[in-house]
């Protein structure tokens, strides 16, 4: 365990159990997360994509409503974040030709005493692994890379934009 003069961890008990944080007492703020990620194909593929002529269908659409799907669902999966009612999810595409992909941004808001960094995580990784899985018939060397939190707001912390 850490002494006094080392940071005590949030989600640590004294005898070094995992503990879920009590997020009773903080005041409930207005919450906002971006994550950006961008999930690399060839040029057949997004030719493919681009015509909706891949063998599964409409990609970017099953894709964004996977990525909701998941941001509403991030307490069932990640084991110390508190359920949230989330007030808006979306993902969003850029087609890319040079180099070939797809660039995603997923952005979560609620109205709560704690952020929402991780349902927006959730939200693009699954948003991008449904591009993966929609195009894996053609394609199977994707490449899913930089996932990463551009923007947050709400909160003790306050804001943070990714430079």
């Amino acid at each position: 365990m850490p002494d006094d003069a080392e940071a005590a961890f949030s989600h640590m008990t004294e005898d070094g159990s995992v503990t879920m944080v009590d997020v009773g007492a903080k005041a409930p703020t207005q919450r906002t997360a971006i994550v950006r990620a961008v999930v690399e194909v060839n040029d057949n593929t997004l030719d493919l994509l681009k015509r909706r002529a891949l063998p599964k269908g409409d990609v970017l659409t099953t894709a964004k409503i996977a990525g909701i799907m998941a941001a509403k669902r991030t307490a069932e999966l990640i084991p110390m974040c508190h359920p949230l009612a989330i007030s808006y999810a979306d993902v969003r595409f850029a087609v890319q030709d040079t180099p070939p992909s797809i660039e995603l941004e997923a952005e979560v808001r609620t109205t709560g005493q704690t952020g929402v960094e991780m349902e927006a995580m959730v939200a693009a990784q699954v948003a991008a692994l449904t591009i993966y899985d929609m195009c894996k018939a053609v394609q199977k060397d994707i490449v899913l890379r930089d996932c990463r939190l551009v923007f947050k707001s709400g909160g003790k912390s306050g804001t943070f934009r990714a430079g």
